[in-house]
C-alpha cells in the first residue's frame, strides 16, 4: 500500500523505490550472499511486500533470509510493529516501534517513502533494496550456492522463475500487467476526479480481459501464464488477484466486473495458486494469503478514507465476500 497521497490533477502517482542495490553470489560484492545477514521487513498485506515473501518460500530461503512482520495495517504513522498476530512488539533488531525508524538509521537525511519491503543488511545496518520486482529477482538466483541443488533456479522445471528463454516475454508482460493492473488499482482507487477514475478504470479491466484470454488459450488448459510452471508473472499478478474481489471491487470502486463471477480462466488460475500445497510451491501462496484475506478490506478502507477524503467524516469498512475463496471446483487438479 502507498503510505502518501501522491496527487496530480486527481490522478495518483506512484514515485519509485529509493534504495537499488543488490545482493550477489560474488564474495567480494558490497553485499555477497550469506546466510543469516539479511531480514526482510513486511507488513503481510502490502501486495508489493507479498511477492517477496511469497518467493522467499517458493525457494527456501526460510533459514537463510530472516523475516520481520509489522503489523497487516498502517497507522498514522505508517507501518508499525504491534506485538500482534506474527508482528513482534518492536523491531527485533534496534528495538523500533516504526518502518521509518529503520530508513533513518539508513539515511538520517531520507524524505522519501517510508515503504515494505525492505531487504536490510544486519552486517552493515542499511537498506540493501526496497523495490519489491528486484527483491524477487536476487531471491530467485543470489542464494542459490547456499540451496540444495533441487531449489536452483537452474535445476526447477520450466527453468526457473525467471528463465532465460521467456525473459523477454516475461518483462513484457509485466510491464503492462503493472502498469494497468497491479498499479491500475491505486490509479482507480486513488483518484480524486471522475475524470482520473474513469481514465484508469476502463484500461484495468481491460488488462483484466486480456489476462484472462491468455489463461483461456488452448482451450482453457494453460494452467499458469507461461504454460506449466510458475514464473514471476504469477507471482507479481497473483498478490492484486488476491485482493480484487475482497477489497478492490468494493473499496477500489474497481466494480465493472469481479473476478469471480466475470473472469472464470483467472478465478480458476488464482485458486490453484492458492489451494496448492504440494512441493511444487510449498503452500507459499495459501499461507501467505489465507491469514490475511479479511483484513485487506480494512486496511485499503482506511487508507482510502485517508487519502481521499483526508479522514474527514465516518469510515464505512465494506464487508464481504461472504466466501473469501470458492474450492477448486471438481477435478481441477493444483
Amino acid at each position: 500500500m502507498a503510505t502518501a497521497s501522491y496527487q496530480e490533477n486527481g490522478h495518483f502517482t506512484r514515485p519509485a523505490s529509493s534504495f537499488r542495490n543488490f545482493i550477489s553470489p560474488d564474495p567480494d560484492s558490497q553485499f555477497p550472499a550469506e546466510k543469516g545477514r539479511y531480514a526482510l521487513y513486511l507488513a503481510p498485506s502490502c501486495p508489493w511486500a507479498h511477492r517477496t515473501i511469497i518467493v522467499r518460500i517458493l525457494k527456501g530461503l526460510e533459514d537463510i533470509v530472516d523475516l520481520y512482520e509489522l503489523h497487516p495495517t498502517m497507522s498514522p504513522e505508517g507501518w508499525y510493529f504491534s506485538g500482534e498476530g506474527s508482528s513482534p512488539p518492536a523491531d527485533p533488531l534496534y528495538g523500533f516501534k516504526f518502518i521509518k525508524e529503520l530508513y533513518k538509521k539508513a539515511d538520517p537525511t531520507f524524505a522519501g517513502r517510508f515503504t515494505v519491503p525492505v531487504l536490510w543488511d544486519k552486517k552493515t545496518h542499511a537498506i540493501v533494496n526496497n523495490e519489491s520486482s528486484e527483491i524477487i529477482r536476487m531471491f530467485a538466483t543470489a542464494f542459490d550456492a547456499l540451496l540444495p541443488p533441487a531449489l536452483r533456479e537452474t535445476n526447477r522445471p520450466g527453468g526457473g522463475l525467471y528463465p532465460s528463454a521467456l525473459r523477454a516475454q516475461i518483462d513484457e508482460l509485466n510491464a503492462w500487467v503493472y502498469d494497468k493492473i497491479n498499479n491500475g488499482v491505486y490509479k482507480t482507487g486513488f483518484a480524486t476526479t471522475q475524470e482520473a477514475h474513469d481514465a484508469n478504470l476502463y484500461p484495468l479491466f481491460d488488462a483484466l480481459d486480456r489476462v484472462e484470454g491468455i489463461l483461456a488459450a488452448e482451450g482453457g488448459g494453460r494452467k499458469y501464464l507461461f504454460g506449466e510452471t510458475i514464473t514471476e508473472a504469477d507471482v507479481r499478478l497473483y498478490t492484486t488477484i488476491a485482493r480484487f474481489d475482497v477489497a478492490y471491487h468494493s473499496v477500489f470502486l474497481c466494480n465493472l466486473k469481479s473476478i469471480r463471477h466475470d473472469y472464470p480462466a483467472i478465478y480458476l488460475w488464482f485458486r490453484r495458486l492458492y489451494w496448492d500445497e504440494t512441493d511444487e510451491t510449498h503452500g507459499a501462496f495459501y499461507k501467505t494469503t489465507k491469514p490475511f484475506l479479511g483484513v485487506y478490506v480494512q486496511g485499503y478502507a482506511m487508507a482510502r478514507h485517508q487519502f481521499v477524503n483526508g479522514g474527514q467524516g465516518t469510515l464505512i469498512i465494506p464487508r464481504g465476500p461472504k466466501v473469501l475463496v470458492d474450492p477448486l471446483p471438481a477435478g481441477a487438479q493444483t
